[in-house]
């Protein structure tokens, strides 16, 4: 990664990767203080907004789709929250629509995928064996959406496909895997929380569903004291939870959480009506009390993130997690 001159807040943004088709524009940026002053790192893989015209020309509806495949604004959202508590803080540019980063390579629709075979994509994809995700259209490279149907108007070349995994994806979560190192170096354990938007969710009868939805992958990503301690920090401000359903965590959990070796991860799902407008698509009125309500969670698992540290080197990794 390189590190810029220009000061982001109190230190220099550390820009890395590179979107292709867009003259060497960073595919992500990280503000990590040095020293650390809290052992949690906050992740937006899918905020991204550095639109390619090669890109947009692609698609079909360039501006329903796009606004339908980004976490809007959780990025400020973020960056805001991180300002405040001195959170660790990376933000991808590059957009969902270029390339998802919360899906595997191997999570590709290879109907889509014009070129080589998928036995060649540079050694990242040696057998053909896609998920559920990309099955549902929303793999590697998202192909359709309820309402909208095939998002694009014709194949991507094989090339732009191994251009953007060696420009966004292998440099993104390398990124953050040395970031969370670098955490858990420092205070004995490290805590990503993955930050991600939501249409609003309707339950029976027409109620209003939960504000936030957490995932752990079902229990193995996060240590169960950090994920009570959330949902308690929620209810104590009558916010809405729900748990794993429908958002249990995607490939950035599968990949970088392992609480048996002191890194805990949740992804954390937001209503976009919390601090969106009416039209879902400028921040809200409600946009400063969503930020208030981040803050506080994140000071509050701050603490407890530190002490279970401080636990997990005295007993071993293994034995805290459990």
């Amino acid at each position: 990664m390189d590190e810029t001159g220009a000061a982001h807040g109190d230190s220099a943004i550390r820009q890395g990767g590179e979107i292709p088709g867009a003259e060497g524009a960073p595919a992500f940026w990280l503000r990590a203080p040095e020293p650390s002053a809290i052992p949690i790192l906050l992740a937006v893989p899918h905020a991204g907004r550095a639109y390619t015209g090669n890109l947009l020309e692609r698609m079909r509806h360039p501006g329903s789709t796009s606004l339908r495949l980004e976490d809007r604004y959780v990025d400020l959202l973020a960056d805001a929250v991180s300002r405040e508590t001195g959170a660790a803080l990376l933000v991808a540019s590059a957009p969902r629509a270029m390339i998802d980063l919360n899906r595997s390579v191997e999570d590709i629709d290879w109907e889509m995928i014009r070129g080589q075979s998928r036995q060649d994509l540079q050694g990242e994809v040696d057998s053909y064996s896609p998920g559920h995700r990309a099955r549902s259209g929303l793999g590697l490279i998202p192909r359709r959406l309820p309402g909208l149907g095939e998002l694009w108007k014709r194949h991507h070349d094989h090339a732009d496909l191994a251009a953007r995994i060696a420009g966004i994806h292998q440099p993104y979560h390398a990124c953050l895997d040395s970031a969370l190192a670098a955490l858990r170096e420092r205070w004995g354990t490290a805590l990503l929380i993955d930050l991600h938007s939501m249409p609003p969710l309707s339950l029976r009868g027409a109620q209003r569903g939960p504000e936030f939805v957490l995932g752990d992958r079902f229990g193995t990503a996060c240590q169960g004291g950090l994920v009570g301690s959330t949902f308690s920090y929620f209810a104590e401000r009558r916010r809405g939870t729900a748990h794993n359903r429908p958002y249990a965590g995607g490939y950035v959990l599968e990949r970088h959480a392992a609480p048996q070796r002191g890194l805990h991860a949740f992804q954390l799902e937001i209503d976009r009506t919390s601090y969106l407008d009416a039209r879902q698509i400028e921040p809200g009125e409600r946009f400063d009390e969503m930020v208030a309500v981040l803050v506080g969670l994140v000071r509050r698992l701050a603490g407890e993130v530190a002490a279970l540290g401080r636990m997990e080197r005295a007993v071993g990794w293994g034995m805290a997690a459990e």
